[in-house]
């Protein structure tokens, strides 16, 4: 899976899709290097890479083998960097859960997906990126399940407090979200992530579950400034 993963990023990033604004670079690294501390290990010691995605779409991805990816898209939504890592720290989420490899092991044998990662064009790979959690990136939408989706939930808003983001950001994150969809085009995350309403209300429920953790971290000198 991790070198499924690296070889589905390099190939993104060879594309020319990789953004050159170094100060948006910095600032998607500096929230996602803060959520990787709170990582359980093997994960947190892994090294990983960050990449800002020239794409309008709100949208970010994390992938096997310590890959993630935010596009440019997603700061015009995202407002601060707290509903940031709501996003980072969800995509981090299905990475800790194997929830990419759960999917790829239900459609491909190992070898053959591995021959997919490493070919550069085709459908197959299309689908493999999708079910990777990259399929945005190639046009291929393979949403996550909804039990997928409320596992992710719940490991990203408790890495956003234990990094000392606030996690009532991952609620109005949705919400910026919603409000965004009133137009034509219904951001990425919306049409990837089911129930959104519901998914508001989950997250504001746990938010005050997890302000202990949050003002902890804070107390112990985690304290994000992120711009």
């Amino acid at each position: 899976m991790d070198k499924m993963g690296a070889t589905a990023f390099n190939q993104i990033k060879t594309s020319g899709k990789v953004a050159n604004d170094p100060a948006k670079a910095r600032y998607v690294r500096c929230v996602a290097d803060a959520l990787i501390a709170q990582l359980p290990e093997p994960a947190r010691s892994q090294k990983w890479e960050v990449a800002l995605i020239a794409d309008d779409s709100a949208n970010a991805f994390a992938l096997p083998g310590g890959k993630v990816g935010v596009n440019t898209g997603l700061l015009k939504v995202a407002r601060n960097q707290d509903q940031l890592a709501a996003v980072i720290g969800h995509e981090l989420g299905h990475v800790i859960s194997r929830h990419a490899a759960e999917r790829v092991s239900q459609q491909f044998a190992t070898e053959t997906a591995l021959q997919i990662a490493n070919s550069a064009t085709g459908g197959q790979r299309q689908q493999l990126l999708g079910l990777l959690g990259a399929g945005a990136q190639a046009g291929v939408i393979l949403p996550f399940s909804r039990k997928h989706e409320s596992e992710a939930d719940v490991l990203g808003q408790r890495y956003m407090a234990q990094a000392g983001f606030d996690p009532n950001a991952a609620a109005a994150l949705w919400q910026n979200m919603i409000a965004q969809s009133g137009g034509n085009r219904v951001p990425a995350l919306l049409s990837t992530h089911p129930d959104p309403q519901q998914r508001i209300k989950s997250l504001q429920a746990a938010a005050p579950g997890l302000m202990p953790a949050y003002q902890q971290a804070r107390a112990a000198g985690r304290k994000p400034a992120c711009r």
